[in-house]
């Protein structure tokens, strides 16, 4: 079943997700002040060299946030490490988020509080790290709103596991291995407005509903709405991929991410393969 995406649908749902802007007035800002406030967590050093950390988000009651991939509309949390020190390598852990039906929009995220792993690798091995800079994300309940969180912390050289952070490692989608998935296939073809893909995953159901997001790897190449069915043993997910800039596109099938969020748990496979 062909698959169409049209980028004035993504641009209405998107002002559907930033009503502060179309409805919401400034004066009004006091209303929203503390509906969110952020924290970082110390989760001490790693065998491997590593700082662990989180960054906590609290939302107030009924309010939710969104996934790095957020659904048909929302604002994926962007961080920015502007003023950190000793800071080189970072690396996000997702713990799975849940789905969300409103007024016929589906959205992916996270209720009452976020708490995102985060991994970091020191450019100088020894010296102290500060962690600063702010995240910009989107929170919703009866309005949505675009949100900054400014966060300044100096980690606790002498931290131990927190087990706050271990949990929402431990809420992270299974592995394609961890979840028994055999072959995932994806097929190209130029589509209405960027590139269709239909990708194909052998493995056991992940329970109930199954919703599949694609995302393709890429900054500039974004995805529209994801159908999902399954046949059998087989999960059949289409999407399609649309620069955000003008010229030619082209996608890298071992850069492409499959999520696979069920009612059990949710599975992560990285690449697919010609089919």
């Amino acid at each position: 079943m062909p698959f169409a995406f049209d980028p004035r649908r993504a641009l209405s749902a998107l002002c559907a997700a930033l009503v502060v802007g179309c409805a919401v007035p400034a004066t009004a800002g006091d209303r929203f002040a503390n509906v969110a406030e952020m924290e970082v967590l110390d989760g001490g050093w790693t065998p491997r060299g590593t700082y662990q950390a989180a960054l906590r988000v609290r939302l107030a009651e009924g309010w939710k946030t969104y996934w790095r991939s957020p659904g048909d509309a929302g604002i994926p949390p962007r961080v920015s490490w502007k003023g950190s020190r000793n800071v080189g390598q970072v690396t996000f852990a997702w713990p799975t988020p849940d789905v969300f039906e409103t007024a016929g929009l589906r959205t992916i995220g996270y209720h009452d509080e976020m708490i995102l792993p985060v991994e970091i690798t020191p450019e100088r091995p020894g010296a102290p790290l500060r962690l600063r800079g702010e995240m910009q994300l989107g929170i919703c309940k009866d309005v949505c709103i675009p949100s900054e969180l400014a966060f300044d912390h100096r980690p606790d050289p002498d931290a131990t596991r927190n087990p706050v952070i271990a949990a929402a490692l431990a809420a992270r989608p299974y592995s394609a291995a961890e979840a028994g998935v055999t072959a995932a296939t994806c097929r190209l073809k130029p589509g209405a407005y960027g590139l269709e893909v239909e990708a194909r995953v052998t493995m056991p159901s992940a329970g109930g509903q199954e919703v599949a997001v694609i995302e393709s790897g890429r900054a500039d190449v974004v995805a529209g709405d994801t159908k999902t069915e399954r046949t059998g043993g087989t999960l059949i997910a289409r999407t399609e991929l649309f620069a955000l800039e003008d010229g030619p596109l082209a996608v890298d099938r071992s850069t492409l991410r499959i999520t696979v969020l069920g009612q059990n748990h949710a599975v992560d496979i990285r690449g697919c393969t010609a089919g």
